[in-house]
């Protein structure tokens, strides 16, 4: 396809969502529903997306400033999706076609659109349709007995008779742009909404001798808009659903396809295996052989090949990811920040937290731990109860741990410092300066006890 210029509908108010923010910003599977459209847009690779705001126009146009290759044009006052694309169509080439999408209709698959450019051909009307058994709220097809679609009639001009009709109009359309510039200045507002609607475009097309084509398809969850949070919800859990049986058909085995969510991009090597309720958000990398506990949240992170991670993880790689190696083990009830970088066969256990650290091949911090700002060699120990002090209150500090050091339970690390390698540091240690290699090295205080020592006894009063 070529000289595609997409518009896509993002003015309306969307009162039924009883929210301050605008509709389109609204986030369906980790994104801002009118992004899910913008981006089947840039798929199809339309030479042209013009986005149409109006309420909220700030908001949504703040969003659409961090992206290339947008441009946006305002419908102020909002007076119907006719009136939308006269304001549209002053910055749009007669040369192409354009190709009419909706900011609250999410779902819509970029195969359907070429489909319906297709149709198009550069020269036709092209609507995209659905039959359903529920067509109440939608404009209707109208057709001749050659079943020639002859016009849309909305919902609130329908008779009675016009309202069984079981085909609707999607809101997509792609129509040659020099044909659609003289139809959209022909449009009045004479109707029950007295709206300008772009609908009327398809009478003028059908008395004009152009051929108006329909490619009416049956899968309804791609044209479904968002009206209200029930909606939202509902068209989420299909959203989510989509994302399993494309996980499933690559091979992944997940424990419950209703219980899963990505909120991004998941992409899996051969025999990984996703148990329930996890959360998936930014661009998450599982290795071949990952297994996935129950109910972990994973943000832009990089699991290799053969790791597990037990339940109630989270994993939040944020700006900097998270990197963990081959055959680590991570969990349950781990926390993993931005910088975490863990080598293979590392162990993270039940409440250890790592940020902005490397561990190398074989490190264990099995229990109860801090590592903030460290670099930990191969094989090293972190006990129970140890945390590295990297903060003096101003400036965070690094430490070093190298190969095979033991480091006891309940120990604080006075950043900045190096424990050398080999090294042992005894339970219930504060440690502030460099240790040697190989050395045993105690910090604590001389234990006393005092025989038949009597605690004090409150006085009664």
């Amino acid at each position: 396809m070529s000289n595609i210029d997409v518009v896509i509908m993002a003015a309306g108010k969307g009162t039924r969502m009883q929210s301050s923010m605008p509709k389109v910003l609204h986030r369906l599977g980790g994104r801002a529903l009118l992004q899910h459209v913008i981006d089947t847009a840039q798929h199809i690779q339309a030479r042209r997306v013009v986005v149409i705001t109006g309420h909220g126009a700030e908001q949504v146009e703040s969003m659409l400033a961090a992206q290339s290759g947008l441009q946006s044009v305002r419908q102020m006052p909002q007076l119907g999706t006719g009136h939308a694309m006269q304001q549209a169509v002053p910055v749009l080439d007669d040369d192409g076609v354009t190709l009419v999408l909706s900011g609250d209709v999410p779902l819509i698959q970029a195969d359907t659109l070429l489909a319906l450019l297709t149709l198009c051909d550069h020269s036709h009307l092209a609507l995209l349709t659905l039959q359903t058994p529920t067509p109440a709220g939608y404009g209707r097809i109208l057709r001749n007995p050659q079943q020639q679609v002859t016009g849309i009639v909305e919902e609130k001009d329908a008779s009675d008779e016009q309202k069984k009709i079981p085909e609707i109009y999607s809101g997509i359309m792609a129509v040659p742009t020099r044909l659609l510039r003289a139809w959209l200045a022909r449009l009045d507002n004479r109707n029950a909404q007295g709206e300008f609607y772009l609908t009327d475009v398809v009478g003028f097309a059908a008395a004009d001798g152009c051929e108006v084509r329909a490619h009416c398809i049956t899968r309804a969850w791609q044209v479904e808009g968002v009206n209200t949070p029930v909606q939202l919800a509902a068209l989420e859990r299909t959203f989510q659903l989509l994302q399993a049986q494309a996980l499933m058909r690559q091979g992944v085995r997940l424990a419950d396809p209703a219980r899963l969510d990505v909120r991004g991009e998941l992409v899996c090597g051969a025999d990984v295996e996703i148990d329930v309720n996890n959360v998936f958000e930014g661009r998450v990398s599982l290795g071949e052989g990952v297994h996935i506990g129950p109910n972990c949240v994973i943000i832009n992170a990089e699991i290799g090949a053969g790791t597990r991670v037990l339940g109630f993880t989270h994993i939040n790689g944020e700006d900097k990811g998270v990197r963990i190696g081959k055959g680590a083990r991570i969990g349950p009830f781990a926390r993993l920040r931005p910088g975490a970088d863990l080598g293979d066969e590392v162990h993270i256990g039940n409440f250890v937290e790592v940020k902005n650290s490397s561990l190398a091949k074989g490190a264990k911090a099995n229990h109860l731990a801090y590592l903030g700002d460290l670099s930990v060699g191969e094989r090293v120990n972190y006990g129970a109860g140890v945390i590295s002090a990297n903060y003096d209150g101003v400036n965070k500090h690094h430490t070093s741990i190298e190969a095979d050091v033991h480091i006891g339970s309940n120990s604080v690390l006075v950043s900045p410092l190096t424990v050398g390698a080999g090294g042992t540091i005894g339970a219930g240690s504060v440690i502030t300066k460099d240790t040697a290699p190989g050395a045993l090295t105690v910090a604590r205080g001389k234990q006393i006890s005092i025989p038949g020592w009597q605690r004090p006894v409150k006085k009664n009063k």
